[in-house]
């Protein structure tokens, strides 16, 4: 489509010149004329006889601006120029008189005593508009090509988005029935007098296959948000990776355990997002470092951030690792991190963002999250305030 635009732009824009050079030879040959005219009549004034075919020709121009100067460049008269301009302007038709020397080479008139005129003339207003059509139909031209890939891309975007969320209510009904049949194992198990330990580990794995298979078959619907207690929810994630990471790596609660602070929510999306988040700071780590959690309330907004000692992301790469695709593994598909930040976004009208990375030095992410359904419609505000280093709250 961009390759048809050109040529068809360059076919025009060839054709169009060629007819501004000879609409330009063509008035050319007026002015020409219309100075032949010129000098018949001041020759009749001398004379006595005037032409009347000579006047018909003076008044056919009427698009051509023409001044017409004697040899010191004293204006004898003009056409086609605003009158008006030059009444409040005294400067102007001077200023006028140099703009058409820039643009033609003047026509001289010489009369039997050796003296002369000058005839000085621009190109008309239609002339003058069709010179700049080509560019214009340029513009135009990419504008629809613009559109038509913006369009295209809009669609196949759409259309992966189905895919993606049939793909996922699949994955989440496909589930049910492994989930149904450890469910009935639990019980089994209990009956059978096994380690209360074990088998409560086992129901709280259970429990999350329920809440991914739940997730899952979320994915495409407008999530509800409750009004939920953020602390309880991080406390919650972080006890459960905890217990199922490597005891080399280490937790680190910036903030008070045991305190209360209700944001509107869904808790089994919001739990994915910190899950995410901590467990692509263990593979950055290669399972050995620290992973710190740290919160600060504002007025409007509370900011959560994750920081950890990994491998640390480039400067280059801050907006690509939220892109679909995007992973440092062998192995996955890249969309941790994309359905992160459209749980955050798009979900809870939220931000999420690398604050700050280093090699080898770690990563923060930084999520901010309104404090109300009321808050829900700042995220310009969210973006101006936040998005900023100043807004330091890691101790």
């Amino acid at each position: 489509m961009l390759a048809a635009a050109i040529l068809i732009s360059a076919t025009s824009m060839y054709y169009t010149n060629q007819l501004v050079d000879d609409l330009q030879t063509e008035e050319k040959k007026r002015i020409e004329l219309w100075a032949e005219a010129t000098k018949q009549i001041q020759a009749s004034d001398l004379l006595g006889d005037i032409n009347i075919l000579v006047y018909e020709i003076l008044q056919t121009n009427t698009t051509i601006p023409v001044i017409l100067t004697n040899n010191n460049d004293s204006v004898i008269t003009f056409m086609n120029i605003n009158e008006k301009k030059v009444k409040n302007n005294t400067d102007y038709l001077m200023q006028k008189l140099e703009l058409l020397k820039s643009e033609h080479e003047p026509i001289v008139i010489i009369f039997g005593d050796n003296s002369r005129n000058l005839i000085y003339y621009g190109d008309s207003w239609l002339l003058t508009q069709l010179a700049y059509y080509p560019a214009i139909q340029l513009v135009v031209m990419f504008f629809f090509v613009w559109i038509a890939i913006t369009a295209f891309s809009t669609v196949r975007h759409a259309e992966e988005n189905r895919v993606w969320v049939g793909m996922s209510k699949e994955t989440a009904h496909q589930l049910g029935t492994p989930i149904s049949s450890l469910i009935a194992g639990m019980e089994y198990l209990q009956q059978k007098e096994v380690e209360p330990k074990i088998v409560n580990e086992l129901n709280n794995d259970v429990e999350r296959l329920e809440k991914i298979a739940h997730r899952f078959s979320k994915i495409g619907s407008e999530p509800e948000l409750i009004t939920t207690n953020l602390y309880k929810v991080l406390n919650q994630s972080i006890d459960y990776l905890k217990a199922r990471s490597s005891a080399k790596i280490s937790y680190y609660r910036n903030y008070n355990i045991d305190a209360i602070l209700y944001i509107p929510m869904n808790q089994t999306l919001f739990e994915w997002v910190i899950e995410n988040l901590c467990k692509n700071a263990i593979d950055s780590m290669e399972a050995f470092g620290e992973i710190k959690i740290s919160t600060l309330e504002l007025s409007d907004a509370v900011i959560i951030e994750i920081k950890d000692t990994g491998k640390g992301i480039p400067k280059s790469k801050f907006k690509t690792v939220f892109q679909p695709g995007y992973s440092t593994k062998k192995r996955g598909w890249g969309l941790g991190l994309s359905l992160t930040k459209r749980i955050v976004e798009s979900y809870h009208k939220g931000l999420i963002f690398v604050k700050e990375s280093s090699p080898e030095q770690g990563t923060t992410f930084r999520i901010v999250m309104p404090k109300s359904f009321s808050g829900l419609q700042f995220r310009k505000k969210l973006f101006g305030l936040y998005h900023r280093d100043d807004v330091n709250i890691l101790r």
